[in-house]
């Protein structure tokens, strides 16, 4: 009631206050602070509704002589009421300071059996792990063979006079292997054992009542349906093993590899002529799944959200400021000398990463020295880079360590010379992807399937001299470079679709030219301002429908868990069979912007590798499954 008309009160008034609570109730004091889940469902229930309605307010305690309360409570006649100071005045300490108020919680003690506090009954239940015979061995063949040469052992010693020698036998392996059978039985099943035992039948409840089990030398078998059949007894009454038993999975691994690594049809059938495994086929699947013959023979690469375009592919730019470069072949190439034998060439393809322009050289070789003399040749045609983006090729290496000594002789050059020469140029910023990881210039590699495409339909497998494969290798630049960026526009008055070759001559290379302009007179032409109207078109388009079309993920649109430190791994190879990839383990992993994984570095037998994770793949052993939990 005291929480009501204090709510009342507060919807009718707007004023900022804090507010005191007063009750001459020691039970209810303890009530109200602590959590109603405590009390019983009736105190429960009012104690919730006080601590919302009052939340952030305090409540004391008030002794009986102090509390107007109990003038009501109590009765009183109107004749003595109109002199009750404490009624229309209240106790004398609460025009004090609030330090002289009294306490919150009274000092007396509370007996407990006026709190009505809910009683809980719990029961400590520590699950009973299995018998640690079990972690003895990890396969059960081995298994076995320990349990028949303890048995030995225990026989040798209690029948010295009957004592056995040699080779275990073949019914000591099957004493041993009931042996483990009855006692993981009794480990997983010891109420339907019991009951058996006793009544020759389990409850209906039990998971099991629907085998019929039956006790067969003391081991729980199945009862089953197949007693006139014409086959073994372990087929008709197979022995009972719980899923969550490790003997269960030490049996299916047994069968698994015995039948040189079966699939789960042919595992479940096996295993059922001699065990029924209760959901079994969830278990062998399992067991399939962490094979590492079989991962090995089948391995399954890791995968991880398509990162983010590069701020190098989405910014505006000039076209071949920011490159990347490609070879493919070789190609077969005759020179114009009699009886002159065909030697192999290479193509360096030189794609922009703004407008995908591409620029085809020839390179005599895959030396460092064949690759500068392309470099050159693009730069003198093209102007100088400020980045070139390229893989791990050992050419690529090497040329990026003698740019490297040519710009650092250069820098020294200018400086020394910077009175006369008064400036100092940049040298071209090499950045390399990871090792065979195609995907991460997925960009160049399409371009040279591109051109791969086009030389093989037109040339197929003639040998062409040099001036001719020259030839060829310019026109297929140009229809490269006349490829459509956007789809075409339905818009009559809209131009041509978007190609890059509206960045290097503001038309498509093959197209027909335009007529000229020189019969016009100049007062009725500003050339200047078609040609920057023209720019910022074709800027335009860039922005708003190429750019627009990058958005979609082709692939890998799900996010998945990282790769961590110390993970063993696989490395996936193009050229060598599964069975014939290299282990390693995780030393390094490196982050993306988003923070996922998708290049780490692995430590192998014969050196250091940076790889992509789409060559790598994760055994499923259970150090790399217990990484990934935690």
């Amino acid at each position: 009631m005291l929480c009501h008309l204090y709510e009342k009160f507060i919807a009718s008034v707007s004023i900022q206050h804090t507010a005191h609570f007063w009750t001459d109730s020691t039970i209810v004091i303890y009530w109200l602070s602590s959590l109603p889940s405590r009390w019983q469902a009736f105190v429960a229930n009012r104690v919730s509704e006080i601590q919302h309605a009052t939340k952030g307010c305090t409540w004391n305690h008030v002794a009986d002589e102090d509390n107007p309360a109990d003038i009501i409570s109590r009765g009183m006649t109107p004749a003595q009421l109109q002199y009750e100071k404490l009624w229309f005045e209240g106790p004398l300490w609460l025009r004090h300071e609030m330090s002289t108020w009294p306490s919150k919680l009274p000092e007396e003690e509370i007996d407990p059996t006026f709190l009505e506090e809910k009683k809980v009954v719990a029961l400590p239940v520590t699950p009973e792990s299995p018998n640690e015979l079990f972690s003895l061995r990890s396969s059960l063949f081995s298994l076995v063979r320990l349990v028949a040469a303890l048995r030995r052992f225990v026989h040798n010693v209690r029948q010295r006079h009957e004592r056995l020698a040699g080779f275990l036998t073949h019914p000591e392996h099957e004493q041993a292997l009931k042996f483990l059978t009855h006692l993981a039985q009794r480990e997983s099943f010891p109420a339907e054992i019991s009951t058996l035992s006793k009544k020759n039948s389990i409850s209906p409840s039990s998971s099991l009542s629907k085998l019929n089990p039956i006790l067969v030398d003391g081991i729980l078998c199945v009862g089953g349906r197949l007693a006139k059949a014409p086959v073994s007894e372990n087929r008709k009454h197979p022995m009972i093993l719980s899923h969550h038993h490790p003997l269960a999975r030490l049996v299916l691994q047994h069968y698994h590899s015995k039948h040189f690594h079966c699939g789960q049809q042919l595992l479940v059938s096996t295993v059922r002529e001699r065990f029924w495994i209760t959901r079994i086929r969830s278990l062998a699947n399992s067991v399939i799944h962490e094979c590492v013959r079989c991962f090995r023979s089948k391995p399954k690469v890791l995968e991880q959200l398509m990162a983010d375009l590069p701020s190098e592919r989405v910014s505006p730019a000039p076209p071949f400021l920011r490159v990347s470069v490609d070879y493919c072949g070789p190609f077969l190439i005759k020179y114009p000398v009699r009886r002159s034998v065909a030697t192999k060439q290479f193509v360096a393809i030189f794609v922009c990463l703004v407008t995908k322009a591409v620029h085809l050289e020839l390179a005599s070789d895959l030396s460092s020295e064949a690759f500068m003399a392309a470099l050159k040749r693009f730069v003198a045609r093209r102007g100088k880079p400020a980045l070139i983006m390229c893989d791990k090729a050992t050419n690529f290496v090497g040329a990026k360590r003698q740019l490297d000594e040519l710009r650092q002789l250069f820098i020294e050059q200018t400086f020394q010379n910077s009175v006369t020469c008064g400036a100092n140029e940049e040298g071209i910023e090499f950045r390399f992807i990871p090792a065979r990881s195609p995907n991460f210039g997925g960009l160049w590699e399409a371009a040279v399937k591109s051109f791969k495409g086009h030389f093989k339909r037109a040339i197929g497998e003639r040998i062409l001299q040099y001036d001719e494969m020259t030839t060829v290798l310019s026109q297929i630049e140009a229809i490269l470079n006349s490829r459509p960026l956007t789809p075409i526009s339905n818009d009559p008055t809209d131009f041509d679709a978007l190609t890059p070759g509206h960045f290097l001559i503001q038309r498509p290379l093959t197209a027909i030219p335009e007529p000229s302009l020189e019969t016009v007179q100049t007062n009725r032409l500003s050339m200047w301002q078609q040609a920057q109207d023209y720019v910022r078109q074709v800027w335009n388009k860039w922005s708003t429908q190429y750019l627009s079309d990058l958005h979609n993920r082709t692939k890998w649109t799900r996010k998945r868990d990282n790769v961590f430190i110390g993970t063993l791994v696989l490395l996936k190879e193009d050229r060598l069979p599964p069975l014939k990839w290299k282990l390693g383990r995780v030393i390094d992993i490196h982050a993306g912007s988003d923070g996922n994984i998708r290049v780490v570095i692995k430590k192998a037998q014969d050196g250091q590798y940076q790889r992509a994770i789409s060559k790598v793949c994760v055994l499923p052993i259970r150090d790399n499954l217990q990484s990934e939990q935690n």
